[in-house]
Order: structure tokens, then sequence, then C-alpha cells
């Protein structure tokens, strides 16, 4: 049991590192723990004292935390060299997956055999995340070649740009760089293919990556016999777990009725198929009786259960949730085969270890938490004795189990995703068996009988109808502010006490524990100051900006693509994690980069209202009442004076977006922000000339930190003591522009750019304070930038 536990904590304790070591370093300390394991085990630990279990569990803990120390070391040794960022090479390899496409292009992995800058050789990382973009999507602002159908397996040579990963650095966010990291991809980037750049060249197919090439053949097929795109792309997702083919608007419904997993290839699912496919492999070896005699029938069902299920997870794409799944279940098929019999604690702790010391960084991902809790809890839970008969029995049975689970990972879900479906208990017990044995079989038979496809599609639709309904229903879901981590580990544990088998007495006493994850309220500024936070959105602006009572968001980032933009990708969860709801929403000006996710923050905030510099007949005016910023326009809340600056037309000057912008002013008691959007040297000449109450603590710099903007007159008259901007990490304008960083350096101001920064907090009630999420919250795998003379003061973690 120490070493069990020590296989798990030591991982545990690695990945909070900021920095790593040598790998020099990890290996001594985990050569030195194993060497003293060994002198313990030899003296037969498991009958000593409780102090030499405490120093197995704390050597077990040691030699895990070198291995994955080491291994992240290694891996992160292979990485992009940054002087080869952002520059054309020429490389040739394979397509390691099979595509997918979007309006914009393809992405696809690809496999680096060799690669050259300007004819000299260079070394890359083995896997890249490529895109091939048409139009102006890549290369800057340069036309690019539409790229041809790309196949799984096919080689090919062509010009690149990469760029170490790097993505969104924001408080409740989705760790991308993580995400990347467990796939072995180490570097992004885009095919250049404008005019100026050498013609793709198709070298030709190989018989590399053969399924990946059978999992393209499958989708492409269920595409062209289903002509419901919907539909089509579920089923797909459940032969080939080619996710992207679901459309975003059916994967809200299945988030809000909390079925989610299993139109995936998550842990359930594969668990799921494994009991099936080892009922029928029993079945079938029961009907010989020289097969029982060679092999019992139970373990040749789990043997065959095991492997069946790992050749799914392989079809349908062998992600990282699959293959924790077919870790765990291997090692309990394990345990069983060999005839051993642990107590259900040992059990779970062994399959976690197994697969902690496979793949570490799963204890940073909400899926493997969900995962495990729920099968330990399933594990407490049960009341032992042979399994119920009859119907009645089993779906009594069944009621309670989800019933279980529902509520002990209530807590958990409100800390990962800030959110519970109400409903996903009623939805589950229908959606489980229908899409288990039903959807899938069905999906998987198309394969070889196409027609069964079409039943498929009309299972899907019929479980999609029932489930729109009740993601219709009021209270479908519960959203609340996201707890912190006592209060989640207190929940799951009040909810396992309330499903236990013990006295009614013990039991309530899970109430208490619950209700602090349930109840949870984020903290807010006191009255007459306000909290200022710019999320992480790429290229663009957005910042709420949070009172005592109330909040406001100024811009929404951009729009990435027809199905996700800034507002449903970042400023929405973390808005729900917050706790808030949007009192007001204003846009700057009419500038995608600046509107891409109102759409979607004012479909979740139906009673914010819109101010914004908007022509009349602009798509967003549909969705709600809007008021024109106009100078004068000014109120109150908490104590916190808010006044728009610009512009001072009665109507703004539409044809010229950038000067039309919101400038907004934010004053408390302590300090003050002012929110420039993207105005231009005529607009802050402008402002300085009309004597407007400029003078801020902090400021947005205008316009990205475009040379056209940031102007000697309109600094002066600011006087910020912090500097911030809002733009992509290597960004086709070039923004923040080198002279716009000089005249703030000139000026003695810290610029914090959020490429750098990630998203950046601020507090009125401490001015002299700036919190950037990607220092506070590093991780060696997280992407971070040199520091610059731009930079300035060290921020305050």
């Amino acid at each position: 049991m120490p070493l069990l536990a020590g296989a798990v904590l030591g991982p545990a304790v690695q990945l909070q590192q900021p920095d790593l070591w040598g790998s020099a370093a990890y290996l001594a300390l985990g050569g030195a723990a194993l060497v003293l394991m060994g002198v313990l085990l030899v003296r037969g630990v498991g009958a000593r004292a409780p102090i030499e279990r405490g120093l197995a569990l704390l050597l077990a803990a040691t030699l895990a935390f070198g291995l994955c120390g080491a291994r992240a070391a290694a891996f992160a040794s292979r990485g992009l060299d940054p002087s080869l960022e952002g520059r054309d090479l020429a490389i040739t390899g394979t397509l390691a997956a099979m595509p997918q496409s979007n309006e914009l292009g393809q992405r696809f992995r690809f496999t680096v055999e060799e690669a050259s800058d300007q004819g000299r050789a260079v070394v890359l990382p083995r896997l890249l995340s490529l895109g091939w973009y048409a139009g102006e999507a890549a290369g800057g602002f340069e036309p690019q070649r539409a790229a041809p159908a790309l196949r799984a397996g096919e080689r090919w040579r062509f010009t690149v740009r990469l760029r170490a990963p790097h993505g969104h650095a924001n408080p409740h966010g989705f760790d991308h760089e993580l995400w990347l990291w467990e796939q072995g991809v180490q570097a992004t980037g885009y095919v250049r293919a404008g005019p100026a750049h050498p013609q793709p060249l198709l070298l030709g197919a190989t018989l590399r990556h053969p399924v990946e090439q059978a999992r393209q053949s499958v989708r492409d097929a269920v595409f062209a016999r289903l002509a419901d795109r919907p539909l089509a792309g579920v089923v797909a997702a459940l032969v080939t777990g080619d996710q992207a083919a679901i459309d975003k608007a059916d994967w809200d419904v299945f988030r809000a009725t909390g079925v989610a997993h299993l139109l995936s290839i998550s842990g359930l699912h594969v668990t799921m198929f494994a009991w099936l496919a080892a009922a029928a492999v029993g079945a079938a070896w029961r009907r010989s009786t020289r097969l029982c005699l060679a092999w019992p029938a139970p373990h040749a069902a789990l043997a065959g259960g095991l492997l069946l299920a790992a050749g799914y997870a392989l079809f349908s794409g062998w992600g990282v949730p699959a293959q924790r799944t077919v870790l765990m279940l291997a090692s309990v098929a394990w345990l069983r085969l060999s005839g051993r019999r642990w107590p259900w604690p040992v059990t779970w702790l062994f399959a976690c270890a197994v697969v902690v010391t496979a793949d570490p960084w799963a204890l940073m991902q909400a899926g493997f938490w969900l995962s495990f809790i729920a099968v330990g809890v399933l594990f407490a839970t049960d009341p032992g004795g042979p399994r119920p008969s009859g119907a009645q029995a089993r779906l009594a049975a069944l009621l309670r189990e989800q019933a279980v689970v529902t509520v002990a990972l209530a807590p958990l879900s409100l800390l990962m995703f800030g959110q519970v479906s109400l409903v996903g208990l009623v939805a589950n017990l229908v959606a489980i068996p229908w899409v288990t044995l039903v959807v899938t079989p069905l999906a998987m038979a198309g394969a070889v009988m196409g027609p069964a496809w079409d039943l498929a599609a009309g299972a899907v639709q019929a479980l999609g109808a029932g489930l729109q309904w009740m993601a219709s229903w009021p209270f479908a879901v519960w959203a609340g502010a996201a707890p912190p981590l006592w209060a989640g580990a207190a929940g799951v544990l009040g909810g396992l006490l309330l499903s236990l088998r013990l006295p009614l007495p013990v039991r309530a006493l899970g109430v208490p524990l619950l209700l602090p994850a349930l109840l949870w309220q984020a903290p807010r500024p006191p009255a007459g100051e306000f909290e200022l936070l710019a999320a992480d959105v790429g290229q663009g602006n957005a910042i709420i900006v949070r009172t005592a009572r109330h909040t406001l968001v100024y811009d929404t980032g951009p729009r990435f693509s027809t199905d996700t933009d800034a507002g449903q990708r970042v400023l929405v969860p973390l808005l729900r994690a917050l706790g808030d709801g949007v009192d007001r929403l204003v846009l700057s000006h009419r500038d995608s980069d600046h509107t891409g996710g109102a759409a979607a923050v004012l479909a979740a905030h139906p009673g914010a209202d819109l101010l914004a510099s908007l022509e009349p007949g602009h798509p967003l005016a549909s969705l709600r009442p809007l008021t024109s910023c106009r100078a004068g326009q000014h109120w109150e809340w908490d104590g916190v004076a808010f006044e728009i600056l610009h512009p001072a037309m009665e109507e703004p000057a539409v044809r010229k977006a950038n000067g039309a912008s919101c400038v907004l002013r934010v004053s408390g008691a302590g300090g003050s922000a002012l929110l420039a959007g993207d105005i231009e040297q005529p607009q802050e000449r402008a402002l300085v000339d009309r004597d407007a109450p400029l003078r801020s603590d902090l400021l947005l710099v205008p316009h990205h930190g475009s040379k056209t903007s940031s102007s000697d007159a309109f600094l002066d008259a600011v006087r910020p003591r912090w500097a911030l901007v809002q733009a992509g990490y290597r960004n086709r304008f070039g923004h923040p522009a080198a002279p716009v960083l000089a005249r703030y350096a000139q000026r003695g101001v810290p610029v914090r750019a959020s490429d750098r920064c990630g998203a950046a907090s601020w507090s009125s009630a401490r001015p002299l304070e700036l919190r950037c999420e990607r220092e506070a919250s590093g991780r060696y795998w997280r992407h971070r930038l040199p520091a610059t003379e731009a930079d300035g003061a060290t921020t305050t973690p």
C-alpha cells in the first residue's frame, strides 16, 4: 500500500514544479531512492512498524518523482529551437493522423523525417500540429493556395512556419499547452503555400499509420452515407473517435444533459464496450466444452473483453482518456487472472498507480479525477454479495449507482466545469443503455453493413430529441462559482458519506461537507473599489470589471472560426467560474477582434444591456437593444464611477471603426483604469485637447500597441502605473510595436503583454500590484518568453 500511494504522490508533487531540473538530477534522486527501497524490501517492510511504512511511502514517492521529472526533462530537451520560430522551413514527412477540416482549411498531425532552413539541415521535434489554410487565414496578409484532400499516411514536402505551443492562460481555463504536451506535440504551425513559396509536393501514399488510414476511410464513408451532417458527425464520432465531427449545438445539448461522456470515446465508453465484448466472448466460449476445459470461460471473457476494448480504443484514435481506461482495465484484469483478491481500496489504488506511472500528467486532467473518483465511489458503496436478479432489482441497483455517482461528483463538476447538469441522472439512465446497447453496436456494424449507419442515425435522432427536450427544462443546469480545492474535496467526501450504507446520523454529516462547494461565492471587491481582469484571448480585447455587486465586460475578443470564439471558449466559462452575471456589455467598436465573442456572452447573460459603438444595422443590434457610446455618459455602481470619454460626436464615424472606439474610464477610491479600445493618435489628440480626465493608474494600451497609437502627449496625460497590451503570440501585425514600447519605457511604465503575462488581474484597492496568470500559476510545460526591458517592474504573484 505505501508503494502504491508513493507511485501517485511522487508525480503529483513533481507536476507542481514551475521549472525543470536537469535529467541527471532526477535520475540521481530516483536511483538513490531505488537503492534504499531495495534495502527496505529485503527487510520485509510489510510487517514492520508504521515508521518504516512511512519511509517506504517517502522513498516510493521520491522514486516516482525522479522518474517523472526525468521523462519530462528528456521530452522538453527535444522541443523547438526558439531561433527557428517564424522562419520558413522546408520539411518532409508523413501525415500521422486523419486531418480535421473546417471553413478555414485543414489541420493535421505530421511526423517529420527531415527539415532544412535555407538549405541548412535543422533538427525539429518529431511530431508537429500543422494547419493548411486557404486565403489569408495564414501567412500574414498573403493569400495561400487551398489544400487538396489530405489523407493519413501521405508523404509530403512543403514549407512551414512553426512556433512553440502557446495557448491561452486564464484562471479556471483549459490548459492547451498541457494537452499538446500529453499528445507528444512540441511545435505548431502552418503550411506556407503562397505564390512566393515552393509548391507543396505530394511524394506519394505510404503504408504508414494504417489505423489512421482506416479511420479516415470509415469517417468519409459515414459522411457519404448520411446526408444529415449533425447526425453523421455523431455516428462518425462513436466509430472513429472524431469528436470534431460533432456540431457545437449538439455538444451544448450533451453537456447540458450530462451525457457528453457517452458521445466521445471516454473512459466510460471504453469500459462499457469492454463489458459488452466480455459478455459476447464469454457466451461464445461456453458453447465449446473443449475451450472451457482449456481455459475457464470467465477468464477468457475477461481477456477477450480487454483485447477487444483495446482494439476499439486504438481504432477510435487511441486518445489519452482511452489509453488511461485500457491501462486501468488491464490492471484489474491482471489481478483477477492471477487469482489475487485484494481489498477494493488496494485494487483501486493499484489501477490508479499504473495509470499515473504511464501518464503522470493525467493528474492534471479533469477526466482522470472524474473517472477514478466515480469508480472509487462505486467500490465504496457496493453492498457486496451476489448481483441482484430480476429486471426490477437490476433497475433499482442501476438507479442507485447512478444517483450515488451523480451526488458524489457534483462538487467535483462544479470545481472543474463550473456547472452541474440537474437532469443528468434521468438523462444518463436513458442514454447509457441506449448508446451502449443500440447506437454504438449499429454504428460499428455500419463499417461492414452500410445500412446499419442509417439505423444508428435514426437512434441518435431519437435520443437527440429527448435530450433537447430535457435541456430545455427550467434549471436543467445549475451553474455556480468554482469552489476552491478544499471545498471540492470536502464536497466529494460529503457525497460519499451520503451514499454509504451507514446509520442515518453518520450519513447526515455529509450535508455540511457538501454545502461549501455547492454554495460557494467568489470574493468580490469592497464597496468603492473594483477589480479588473484582462482575459487572455489572443489577438483581441476582452476585459472584465467587477465591483461589489456588478460586473461589466468590455469587448469580447476574436472569433476563431464559425464554431468557436473567445466568448464561448474563454469569457463565458470564466464568468461562470467567478459566479458573475453580466450587467453591461460594452463593445468598443465593430472590429471582429473586439466583438467576436459578443453573441456568446449575450446568450449566456440575457440580463446584460448593450452599450457599443456599432452602426444600427449591425447583426449584434438584433440580439439586444443597443445604446450608442458617446462622451459624457456616466453611471455609478457600488461607489465606483464609470464614464465614457469618446466618441464625442453624436453618431460614431463607423467608416473608421478604430476612431469610433468607446473609451471608458473606471475610477474607484484607490485607483482608476482607462480602457482605450483601438483609438489612434488623432483621437488621442482630441481627448488631450478637450482636457478629458485621462489620468489613470492602469491603461489598456490603445490598438494593441500599434505604432498608430500611444502618442507622447496622450501618455503624458494618462501617466499610468501599468500598461496592458492584449495581443496574440507572434501575431501577424507585429503588436506591440517596438517604437511604442520604447515610449512607455522612456516614462518608466511597465508593459504587460498577454502573450507573456496571460490573463492580468489588477485591483484599484492595490494599484501597485498586478498579477500575471502565466507567472503566478507557472508549470514547466507552459511556454514562457524571456523578459524584456518593456516588462519593467516585477509583478506580484
